[in-house]
């Protein structure tokens, strides 16, 4: 009796071995419901597989192979500008004359807040009115001024708590408190990405993560190819902006495609054992991506290709390097890509509001009003959707002294939910239009109020969906990105 085996026959029976007692487990106890649900999905007249070719268009190995929208969008690819920390609204673009006249007096409310606040305290920054429409904008934001014609400014955003972690996941996931998919994610797992040599979902943030780190832009239960790419971007050189971007080996291209191709096989017969784990399936893709950002990341991320005029136009600081970069993913068909301020919660103002603003806004008000105009000059921002703000704004009544909390000076302002501001800019939206409104303090939303969900809903209306009928069947149910809440705003919609 030969006892010999080829290598081939050694591989596939040490893949077809289960790895631990769970996967034992699992193969044992589920195999017949696999084989249930394997019918159902190859029976094209099954619910099932018509509700999941309804969410995410026809099925492909790719997972990020482009896909059409449930209808005609708008937008094409979405541009994140995230201001952590929460930016003061009645600081930049929300202005509250009531603040000059009340400076120093107590203001009627009895909104709840983290931390104990006084009195009213004014803006130490001056606004104008620009453009055509005449929305007046604070002197931080003057470079957002001069292309305001082209931004709906939304006055009216409110939150659910008044705390970073939690108004965090909300704004990127949908969820205060339980895992779920982020935006990104879900515009990605919906649409794809027009670009299979890049990441269709990228994150830029100088310094490190932000405050929940990868949770704000993780892929929750949708596959993991879906999660986003971080990018530190206070790192000088290719090399360093992006690690392991060049084969330190010194082999050609065509000996690493021998070798990946070797590795794919013998990773795809570990995968066919295991019932097409979806773990196992994005660590492929990754391998495959990272393979192919060779030819296209280092040239998409070198912002010394663009002219002096444009390097100028939008300045030297870090943020405007990754800003734009940005512009030149979504040159290069990147589908959503997401700019934190930095590490932390730089615009976590609770003291010094004048001096800690003013440095932030000098960091990137050039560089944001220059993404707005080149978009505009290059033709793309009517198909790129801008969005700036923060997970919530602050109060209009200075944060009192307390230790730990501040440096001990009646100079800041505290959190707050209540009412907050954010802009969107291109992608179908309306430019030079005001929606809704805080109190005459700036208080809280009071006039055609916009929840988080309902922002949500929005951006995935522009992108081309139904915010109720992009789904995800996990745990027995179907998950979208805005739960059972969110209403379209169709009155910022061009």
């Amino acid at each position: 009796m030969n006892f010999q085996l080829d290598s081939q026959m050694m591989i596939r029976s040490l893949a077809a071995m289960p790895s631990s007692r769970r996967e034992f487990l699992r193969r044992s106890g589920i195999g017949f419901g696999s084989l249930a649900m394997a019918s159902m999905l190859s029976d094209e007249s099954s619910p099932l597989h018509a509700d999941t070719a309804m969410a995410v268009g026809q099925p492909h190995p790719n997972p990020m192979f482009p896909k059409q929208p449930q209808f005609v969008a708008k937008a094409k690819a979405v541009i994140h500008l995230f201001m952590n920390g929460g930016p003061s609204q009645v600081d930049t673009f929300d202005p509250k004359p009531a603040l000059d006249k009340f400076h120093g007096q107590p203001v009627p409310n009895n909104l709840r807040t983290e931390r104990e606040t006084g009195t009213a305290y004014r803006s130490p920054f001056k606004f104008q009115k620009y453009g055509q429409s005449g929305i007046e904008v604070s002197e931080l934001f003057s470079h957002v001024g001069e292309m305001i014609d082209e931004v709906c400014v939304v006055r009216s955003m409110h939150a659910n708590v008044p705390n970073h972690e939690p108004s965090l996941m909300l704004m990127n996931c949908g969820d205060a408190t339980l895992v779920r998919p982020s935006v990104g994610s879900w515009i990605t797992y919906g649409l794809g990405s027009e670009n299979q040599n890049l990441p269709g979902f990228i994150v830029m943030s100088p310094g490190g993560y932000p405050i929940k780190g990868s949770e704000n832009w993780q892929s929750g239960f949708l596959p993991g190819a879906f999660q986003g790419t971080y990018v530190n971007t206070k790192n000088q050189g290719i090399e360093k902006l992006i690690a392991n971007i060049r084969n330190a080996s010194g082999i050609s291209r065509d000996e690493q495609r021998r070798q990946l191709d070797l590795l794919q096989t013998l990773n795809r017969q570990h995968q066919d054992a295991r019932q097409q784990d979806a773990e196992l399936e994005a660590r492929l893709q990754s391998f495959e991506l990272a393979y192919r950002m060779q030819m296209e990341a280092s040239e998409a991320f070198d912002i010394s290709r663009e002219t002096k005029s444009i390097r100028e136009m939008y300045g030297d600081s870090v943020q405007a390097k990754q800003i734009l970069i940005a512009r030149r993913l979504v040159e290069r068909g990147v589908r959503y890509i997401q700019l934190w301020h930095g590490q932390g919660q730089p615009w976590d103002s609770h003291d010094k509001i004048e001096e800690n603003h003013r440095k932030l806004a000098g960091e990137c008000s050039q560089a944001i009003g220059a993404l707005l105009r080149d978009l505009k000059q290059l033709g793309l921002l009517d198909s790129t959707l801008v969005v700036w703000g923060g997970e919530f704004g602050r109060t209009p009544t200075v944060e009192l002294p307390k230790p730990g909390a501040n440096a001990g000076t009646n100079s800041g302002r505290d959190h707050n939910h209540h009412g907050f501001t954010m802009w969107l800019a291109g992608g179908g939206v309306k430019g030079g239009h005001i929606h809704g409104a805080t109190d005459e303090f700036g208080f809280q939303a009071v006039e055609n109020k916009v929840h988080v969900h309902d922002l949500h809903a929005t951006i995935l209306h522009l992108l081309g969906f139904d915010h109720t009928k992009l789904t995800h069947r996990y745990a027995g149910r179907d998950f979208r990105l805005t739960d059972v809440h969110g209403n379209v705003v169709h009155d910022i919609i061009a």
